[in-house]
């Protein structure tokens, strides 16, 4: 059975210096991203296209849609296999090329989880990336593979099953 689930968020651009796009250097890029009953998300462009630096960027949630997804999928599975997560920290990376058109695409996400269980199997720890990678609704809507370094770390020998 496929069940459908709906999202909604209202973006609503607040870079208009009164002159609306009368040129490219006209306004701001600066815009807020709403969705009801949450906090705004204050946001930009990147600098390097005429962005506000202290607000997020499409190529930065972008790559944090990426690695959250991943990592409460992983979340999941290690609960489903008995392995307890103590902590989890994502250093993710990606790269995006610009054509000469101005036009780009991302070409590579790297995911570099490092992972602190309490108990569990380590090595199916390891492994559980590659069925979340493979389960992310994220993930799997892209056109280019996303890659996953993980580290596991075990915090206590006494409660570690092999």
């Amino acid at each position: 059975m496929h069940r459908t689930h709906n999202y909604q968020v209202r973006t609503v651009w607040t870079g208009n210096k009164g002159q609306g796009t009368s040129g490219y250097q006209a306004y701001e890029r600066s815009h807020e991203i709403h969705v009801e009953g949450k906090p705004k998300i204050l946001a930009s462009s990147d600098p390097k296209f005429r962005g506000d630096a202290n607000r997020y960027n499409p190529e930065e949630l972008f790559l944090a849609s990426i690695a959250t997804c991943h990592m409460l999928w992983y979340l999941h599975l290690c609960a489903d296999n008995q392995i307890s997560v103590l902590e989890y920290t994502d250093n993710a990376r990606g790269t995006m090329e610009e054509n000469p058109d101005g036009s780009g695409q991302f070409v590579e996400v790297i995911l570099a989880p490092v992972v602190t269980i309490g108990r569990g199997d380590s090595a199916l720890a390891e492994s559980l990336h590659d069925q979340a990678n493979n389960l992310c609704f994220i993930a799997r809507s892209l056109n280019f593979p996303v890659q996953s370094r993980c580290t596991v770390i075990v915090d206590s020998p006494d409660n570690f099953d092999s």
